[in-house]
């Protein structure tokens, strides 16, 4: 991919100075830092070392006094509670954990996932109609709900009470629930604004720990499943979430759940979990089956109580892996044709693509395989239930979601975030929004956004490269959006010692002038630069530094992200 590299500004010298005097780090570390946040001994106190009882006061989220009260009312009068979660990772694991939790001490309660294909994104009528005819009187949705208007008036009129949990963006008119916590809203003066689903969820559960006197011991035990639901949504690594996701992979690495332990056994997870591993390897694995089949086998396994039970369950889950993969492969096979055999391909600045009989479920992960070939804001759509829904990723820095909500008279509904959304609307439709979408993504993107950007921190002497510097790199984990791994590049370097691994990979050492340090670079895709390297041509080179372990022998290595050739 022909990156744009950025390199970030230089920061302020004065804080620069101060913050490398204060916590003793090089200039490199300190510009780093203050470019993140982190400019006194305080701010870098609080990233280096993250403190569960930082944490914000949940009842600082509008409504949460009324969510929490109507859920005691529930328990007391011994109420049915229905826990009502969508079908992807944040919402199963959003649902694993308020379950979970309440069942410790509670049992009239249930829990319902709605399915994908017979009814849709978030509360239905069905769920709705399912809760009236079981008796239940209250329902709390999670990671869903802020823009059901007319299934909560629904609710109310069969007499079922709804406390709403959710993160999207509000519409300009909530729905009549009991309580809606939503740190969105406009209303809401909650401190932190991105949290996951998940992570409202748990702000939910703390709330009622303190009003209650629960020990807020047992709320700890459910950090491995907002570390999930933190990685796989893709929110910001910054505030709150940064010290959750934290404590949440202690957890994951060192006390997990049986349900995550068979998941890791499954991904062959052999180190450390990062991040990137929840990404990558247990969030594909949850999301199958909501995907392909019913995410109810995903909660089922994340709720498992031993281990044996638990790997079952995930060989299940495994299998519906293998199956979302092929239609993965197949269907983006297609769209990338589709969009080949376009004409004019150079003057088009979306995709949008329809085809009625691709599956729904990884209609998402096509749509950023797309972005991945051809780099423009993106929209896969198939039909479902007589309508056309899809699944719409955006470029770095392009915000779709308010891009689709320009195109709302042609839609039945949608929602979502800045990189990602959903909508539905009418087949005959889809020629004129895609038309419509065209037209307003035209007026507001930019030509740099159509070119991907490698963000790249500062640039780097080899002989900086040592294990002191590659320590205090490593405390800065979790790393993710708002907080991503440290990139930075070496310019004027040569090759020596080049080696193609398996015919597309190289490994090779670099070289600068009036250097000592030699370090060895791993580049995954890169074989096609062999000839270039072997010539010893000068070239600049952007990388983050990792540490290669190999017969109980570590060393640093440079990850290659990219390579320019003046």
């Amino acid at each position: 991919m022909d990156f744009r590299w950025k390199i970030k500004h230089k920061a302020n010298p004065s804080q620069v100075e101060h913050l490398s005097q204060e916590i003793n780090v090089n200039p490199t570390l300190a510009n780093m830092l203050v470019n993140r946040g982190v400019v006194d001994f305080q701010t870098a106190k609080d990233f280096f070392r993250p403190d569960l009882d930082k944490l914000h006061d949940p009842f600082l989220m509008k409504d949460m006094d009324l969510a929490v009260d109507r859920i005691i009312q529930a328990v007391e009068r011994e109420e049915k509670i229905l826990v009502y979660g969508d079908y992807d990772v944040d919402g199963t694991t959003s649902v694993a954990l308020f379950y979970g939790f309440l069942k410790e001490f509670y049992d009239r309660v249930d829990y319902y996932i709605p399915d994908r294909y017979k009814e849709g994104y978030g509360i239905s009528e069905k769920g709705v109609k399912y809760a009236a005819e079981n008796g239940i009187s209250l329902v709390v949705s999670l990671d869903c709900g802020i823009k059901a208007l007319d299934k909560i008036d629904l609710a109310n009129t069969l007499g079922v009470d709804f406390v709403i949990c959710d993160h999207h963006t509000p519409g300009e008119t909530l729905p009549k629930a009991v309580a809606i916590l939503d740190p969105k809203r406009s209303d809401c003066g909650y401190p932190y604004k991105e949290l996951s689903g998940c992570g409202v969820g748990f702000k939910l559960i703390q709330a009622y720990s303190q009003k209650t006197g629960r020990n807020p011991a047992s709320l700890y035990s459910y950090l491995d499943l907002l570390a999930v639901s933190i990685a796989s949504d893709i929110v910001p690594i910054s505030g709150e979430n940064r010290v959750l996701a934290y404590y949440g992979l202690d957890r994951i690495n060192n006390n997990p759940r049986p349900g995550l332990k068979a998941l890791i056994l499954k991904g062959k997870v052999e180190k450390d979990i990062d991040i990137t591993d929840i990404v990558f390897k247990i969030g594909p694995r949850i999301n199958a089956s909501g995907r392909i089949e019913h995410a109810k086998a995903s909660v089922e396994l994340l709720l498992s109580k031993d281990l044996e039970g638990a790997i079952r369950k995930a060989e299940l889950v495994e299998d519906v892996n293998a199956t979302r993969k092929n239609f993965d492969e197949n269907i983006t096979k297609e769209a990338l044709q589709m969009i080949e055999d376009r004409e004019s391909l150079g003057s088009y600045r979306t995709t949008v693509l329809f085809k009625e009989d691709w599956h729904k479920g990884v209609i998402g992960i096509v749509a950023s395989r797309c972005i991945e070939k051809f780099y423009r804001p993106t929209i896969i759509l198939t039909e479902s239930n007589n309508k056309a829904t899809g699944s719409a990723r955006s470029v770095y820095d392009f915000d779709i979601y308010e891009a689709i909500q320009e195109c709302s008279e042609l839609l039945d509904q949608f929602g979502g975030h800045k990189y990602a959304a959903g909508l539905t609307l009418a087949v005959g439709n889809v020629p004129a929004f895609q038309a419509k979408f065209e037209q307003v993504v035209r007026t507001r993107i930019r030509e740099e956004h159509l070119r991907p950007t490698l963000e790249i921190d500062d640039e780097l002497l080899l002989d900086q490269i040592n294990y002191k510097f590659f320590n205090i790199l490593k405390q800065m984990a979790p790393f993710g959006p708002g907080n991503p791994e440290p990139v930075f590049c070496a310019n004027q370097v040569y090759a020596e010692n080049v080696r193609v691994l398996k015919e597309k990979h190289l490994r090779f050492e670099i070289v600068q002038d009036g250097q000592q340090t030699r370090p060895v670079c791993i580049g995954f895709g890169f074989g096609k630069y062999y000839d270039f390297l072997n010539s010893k041509m000068r070239f600049n080179i952007a990388f983050e530094v990792r540490e290669n372990t190999f017969r109980n022998t570590s060393s640093l290595q440079l990850y290659v992200k990219d390579i320019k050739f003046d």
